[in-house]
């Protein structure tokens, strides 16, 4: 019994060998092929993962330059810089020129920074939450211009229950409701970041200062009358 069946791994193994044999000589050439491919897909790959951290690294360094140009006071030269990333570097680092080539208009003049961060937020190539930031930033610049309502209504829209930037959205429309009058406006708002289990700590604890202003009511400003002013110096 034991010869039968090392009879018969003999035979399979025969068998296998003939039909490698008969396999490679009808398809050896296919077999070349596919190898010489597959060395050069991963050679070609390994190469452009080399490439990317190479134009990385290169962008990194030109990012840091052109910040401690701007932290220098070297105004020109830095927006300078940062306009080349945003022109030619990787998208991570292009993505970041844009966003601080934005704030630093924003700081010269907040209507230019305004629009700069529009432009981001019209951007669809760019992620959701990126986009919103943009808009944030946005609204917060135009919120003491002379047409808030613009703002207060992106503010609105960032204010959704799901937006991760809601808790800033709704403390700046609490604010502006404070700033304009409207308690019962500011209540609100002020209530729905105390509702909020994401809330962070540092906001909950300033919405509880809020939260007295609210309760205080509006202030009133009343004018002192004639006859409780003081009398006039007695002159002889």
């Amino acid at each position: 019994m034991a010869e039968n069946n090392e009879f018969i791994r003999e035979v399979d193994e025969d068998y296998r060998r003939d039909q490698i044999a008969r396999i490679w000589k009808r398809y050896n050439a296919l077999i070349i092929s596919g190898a010489i491919l597959l060395v050069a897909g991963v050679g070609g790959y390994n190469y452009w993962r080399h490439a990317e951290r190479t134009r990385a690294e290169a962008a990194s360094e030109r990012y840091d330059l052109a910040s401690r140009l701007a932290k220098d006071g070297k105004t020109e030269e830095a927006d300078r810089d940062f306009a080349a990333i945003r022109t030619d570097a990787p998208g991570g680092y292009a993505l970041l020129a844009r966003f601080r080539l934005a704030a630093d208009a924003a700081k010269r003049d907040a209507a230019a920074g305004a629009e700069a961060y529009d432009k981001l937020a019209a951007d669809t190539g760019i992620g959701d939450s990126l986009r919103d930031l943009a808009r944030l930033r946005a609204a917060l610049l135009r919120l003491d211009g002379p047409d808030p309502n613009a703002a207060l209504a992106s503010l609105q829209g960032l204010a959704a229950p799901t937006n991760a930037y809601r808790h800033t959205a709704r403390e700046m429309l609490g604010l502006a409701a404070l700033k304009r009058g409207d308690i019962e406006g500011a209540g609100r708002w002020f209530d729905q970041i105390s509702a909020d289990a994401e809330t962070p700590q540092g906001l909950r604890q300033r919405v509880d200062v809020y939260a007295a202003l609210v309760a205080g009511g509006p202030v009133i400003v009343t004018e002192a009358k004639p006859e409780n002013a003081a009398p006039p110096p007695i002159t002889r």
